[in-house]
């Protein structure tokens, strides 16, 4: 019992380092978390002190527990079941698979990364790129019931949606974004998980996955979080609004009752002077699929221009980024008004907002008013400027038509920068390059077309 026994040495230091893993598991790192949740339910303490709307628990609890209740809803079981007979597979081997799932959807929200990082960022590059605009902000939200979960439903014109609605809401609430799968990629995947985003799979027809996703957005739902979502389910590769995909709705609804926390949906509609993706999205539109051709060195190169025009004194923004908040649409209001719940009207009354409210900007109007019109001298097409900007007063603008002409001519600039428009024999004319690009910034506003006919 008291014998020597000789051990070769690796076999020593393999012990030694799984000892000292124990000893830090059981003793160090428990004091570590707790140091960190502490620190945590700080920060959290003061930003919901200053927030409209306050950081749900639900939001702040952690990953495995959200996992393990996830999987453990007896909706989520009963899939597994299902899933496990028709696949004639064991359950354990399914209820994995559904554990994948799991943790592929549920984020890991980071307070400090959403309200240091990831805010600071969104402003740089928000007023950086684009001279941002807003309406109706402060007097859609702050009406909300403050115990009500708020949906923002939005049009997706570019990957730059995300940037602008997080800088603009994060001075009231923490948004949780539905992101397809482009944003798994590592390490970008690290920060979007931590921002408090979910993945989803658009292409997943499977039943499982579809039941842990429905389970996880009715959690999320009924637990108050603030969430924003892209029903169309990926960018315009047109400029046209696309009809809305009701999947998330449907998950909504189907957990939603009567006498439970209201759920608010609020239209939320975007524009842009110009587009970063655009000639990506119109290259993939004319070859019929959605696989983007960008890589990594495009993105380099595009920014290494933009820094050397930032260094020489030759950076200009790219025009106007402009949000519209629509009328909010309360799902306790439309049940008791309609007496049932019809996830396709509901989506057309949303939709129709968000299409009514798309952003009158400059480079989209002039595209308009140039695929109609041109050839066009310049007085006849800053009168036809004027004219829509009178029919439709935008918010986003000076309502002066000095401002107003003054925008036409930065529209103007900004495409014949972009060789879509040259100026000939004293007219506009458009560019075989712009013959088509203008069509793309123009479709935007298709729910005014009608004005320049008259």
């Amino acid at each position: 019992m008291f014998e020597t026994i000789e051990l070769p040495m690796w076999f020593v230091v393999i012990a030694a380092v799984f000892a000292a893993i124990a000893a830090l598991e059981r003793a160090l790192i428990p004091s570590v978390r707790w140091f960190f949740r502490r620190r945590m339910q700080r920060v959290v303490s003061r930003l919901n002190a200053r927030l409209d709307r306050p950081i749900e628990p639900f939001k702040l609890a952690r990953r495995h527990d959200m996992i393990q209740r996830l999987l453990y809803h007896p909706d989520v079981m009963q899939a597994v079941n299902d899933h496990a007979r028709k696949e004639g597979i064991p359950e354990n081997v399914a209820f994995q698979e559904a554990r994948k799932y799991a943790r592929e959807i549920v984020p890991s929200f980071s307070a400090t990364v959403y309200f240091t990082v990831a805010s600071t960022i969104a402003r740089f590059l928000s007023e950086t790129l684009y001279r941002v605009r807003i309406g109706r902000f402060e007097d859609v939200l702050s009406g909300l019931d403050p115990k009500a979960t708020v949906v923002f439903v939005m049009n997706h014109r570019s990957n730059m949606d995300y940037v602008l609605v997080t800088y603009l809401a994060s001075k009231r609430s923490a948004l949780s974004y539905a992101v397809g799968e482009w944003a798994r990629i590592w390490p970008i995947s690290l920060l979007i998980r931590a921002m408090g985003a979910f993945f989803i799979r658009r292409k997943s027809r499977g039943l499982l996955y579809r039941r842990v996703l429905a389970r996880y957005v009715q959690m999320a739902t009924q637990g108050g979080v603030t969430q924003a979502v892209f029903p169309e389910g990926g960018l315009s590769l047109d400029g046209r609004l696309a009809p809305p995909r009701l999947g998330f709705l449907n998950y909504v609804l189907s957990g939603w009752e009567p006498q439970a926390r209201d759920v608010i949906f609020v239209p939320v509609s975007i524009n842009y002077d110009r587009v970063l993706e655009d000639y990506i999205l119109l290259a993939a539109g004319k070859r019929g699929q959605r696989r983007f051709g960008a890589n990594i060195s495009v993105i380099a190169r595009f920014m290494a221009q933009q820094f050397w025009l930032w260094l020489t004194g030759r950076y200009k923004r790219f025009g106007y980024a402009a949000v519209h908040f629509g009328k909010p649409v309360s799902l306790s209001d439309f049940h008791r008004r309609e007496g049932a719940i019809s996830s396709p009207v509901l989506a057309r009354e949303i939709m129709a907002q968000v299409e009514a409210g798309i952003p009158v900007l400059p480079v989209p109007l002039i595209s308009l008013i140039l695929i109609q019109k041109a050839p066009l001298r310049a007085l006849e097409l800053n009168a036809a400027f004027v004219a829509v900007m009178q029919a439709v007063e935008p918010e986003y603008l000076p309502a002066t038509p000095d401002a107003w002409t003054e925008a036409a001519e930065a529209g103007v600039l900004n495409l014949m920068q972009r060789k879509l428009v040259v100026h000939d024999a004293g007219r506009y004319v458009i560019t075989e390059k712009g013959k088509s690009v203008l069509p793309y910034y123009a479709a935007s506003l298709s729910h005014i077309s009608k004005i320049l006919t008259k």
